[in-house]
């Protein structure tokens, strides 16, 4: 019995110190870690641990550490002096192209896509809109350098090669000549020709500067969304245990979703998918010869001339941004989060003062004609104008429907009348959306609490 005992036991300790080799051999188990999914590219907020050496938005760190002798740490603890990081940012601003040599440095084939821009050059061809733009990007620096997840980036900083003004010697057509990258444009929307939406990325609006009264009865996309985010900002605001900061800013949004929702129900606007437009500082539209919303434009790269208008107004200190239909054209890639060209190979030529009015749906045929005759106006072009095709799905014409005769007898007959029809009639359930332009499902509206700003 002693024997079995003893046995018993040796096992039982044996057991044990088996157990305790295995665990500290043993490595430790890695949690799976989930695929991530992609995030737009636009500055993070800065939380957490930061490599400042590192920093996000391209700025290049010099830094350093002095000392110098000081009293006891209890009172150099009280001191703000005592232990301060100076911020110097030092940024080269940028002269622009003046020359037609310099602008085909750029962008080799526009002197020979547009022979006649060479005439075009005054004596002194820089606009004033130039130094503006790059004093707002100064300005913008000094008032951010403190939050680097706000500062300018130092691909936003040298977004603009040059501005320029340009007058034909003959035809006297003044135009506006940029040369800049390209960011992307995927705002507006418009129930009247695609009564679904075309989604919502991060900084998405609904709205577009370049809008007309709606045609049709049908709502607009994302008209619902915007009524919902109203209703939860009220109901949010009743409630007795909201506190007063967050009743100040319910208020404004509250203000703001209200205006909104009546924009959508009055107005239609272009669709950055589906509409050839482009995209200017607020601060263009308020020069000695603004630019304006409707203006026609083009858009040149490599060997392609793109017909366009003025669609949309942003940001005053970044320049160069296209509707998602021209930055697909040039880049299939291209989508709200990934810009078509990075380079600064794009060139813009505006035409100020060329806006039709009233504005109305775009007329892709209107557009060609309008921008091919000045394109004469302005030398001519040694290619035809790129030719843009309506994407836009085409609504259903309903089926005729019997009814019967205004004198109706035994022996009468039916005879057909068909149903009236808007002029952009709502889609039926049955009709096969685009699938480059239909989400497979209604999108939720999304804001920025800031002013939508090019990533």
């Amino acid at each position: 019995m002693l024997v079995i005992f003893s046995a018993l036991f040796a096992a039982i300790v044996y057991r044990w110190i088996s157990l305790e080799r295995l665990q500290r051999v043993a490595p430790a188990e890695i949690p799976a870690t989930p695929t991530p999914e992609p995030t737009p590219t636009r500055p993070p907020l800065i939380t957490g641990k930061l490599d400042t050496g590192k920093l996000f938005n391209g700025i290049t760190l010099h830094s350093t550490v002095e000392t110098i002798p000081g009293g006891d740490a209890t009172t150099e603890r009280s001191q703000p002096d005592s232990y301060v990081l100076d911020l110097r940012l030092q940024a080269r601003v940028p002269s622009p192209n003046k020359t037609i040599e310099e602008l085909a440095n750029v962008s080799p084939q526009l002197p020979t896509l547009l022979p006649g821009l060479a005439s075009m050059l005054l004596a002194d061809p820089v606009s004033p809109l130039y130094a503006q733009l790059y004093e707002t990007k100064v300005r913008m620096l000094r008032e951010t350098l403190a939050r680097l997840d706000l500062l300018l980036s130092r691909h936003n900083f040298f977004d603009c090669q040059t501005v320029l003004q340009l007058q034909h010697p003959q035809t006297h057509r003044k135009a506006l000549l940029l040369q800049a990258d390209m960011d992307v444009d995927a705002d507006g929307s418009d129930g009247d020709r695609m009564p679904v939406g075309t989604g919502a990325p991060a900084n998405f609006k609904p709205f577009t500067s370049y809008r007309w009264p709606k045609k049709t009865s049908a709502p607009n996309p994302y008209l619902a969304a915007t009524e919902a985010a109203s209703k939860r900002a009220e109901d949010e605001y009743a409630l007795g245990t909201t506190a007063p900061a967050r009743k100040r800013e319910l208020r404004n949004a509250i203000a703001q979703l209200r205006a909104e929702v009546g924009t959508l129900e009055k107005y239609s606007f272009l669709i950055g998918a589906a509409d050839p437009f482009i995209v200017v500082p607020g601060a263009f539209t308020h020069a000695h010869d603004p630019v304006k919303p409707g203006d026609y434009a083009l858009v040149v790269f490599g060997d392609v001339i793109y017909p366009a208008i003025v669609g949309d107004v942003g940001p005053n200190d970044k320049v160069g941004e296209a509707s998602l239909r021209i930055a697909k054209q040039i880049n299939t890639l291209s989508t709200p989060y990934n810009r078509p060209v990075s380079d600064l190979k794009v060139t813009y030529i505006i035409f100020p003062d060329t806006a039709d009015k009233p504005f109305g749906p775009p007329d892709l045929e209107k557009l060609q004609a309008r921008c091919e005759t000045l394109v004469k106006e302005i030398g001519g072009a040694s290619v035809p104008l790129h030719h843009w095709e309506n994407i836009i799905p085409p609504s259903p014409t309903p089926s005729p429907t019997p009814t019967p005769s205004p004198s109706p007898s035994p022996s009468a007959t039916l005879s057909a009348s068909v149903s009236p029809t808007f002029a952009f009639p709502i889609t039926s359930p049955t009709a096969q959306p685009n699938p480059t332009l239909m989400p497979t499902s209604s999108p939720g509206l999304k804001r920025s609490p800031t002013k939508k700003r090019k990533s």
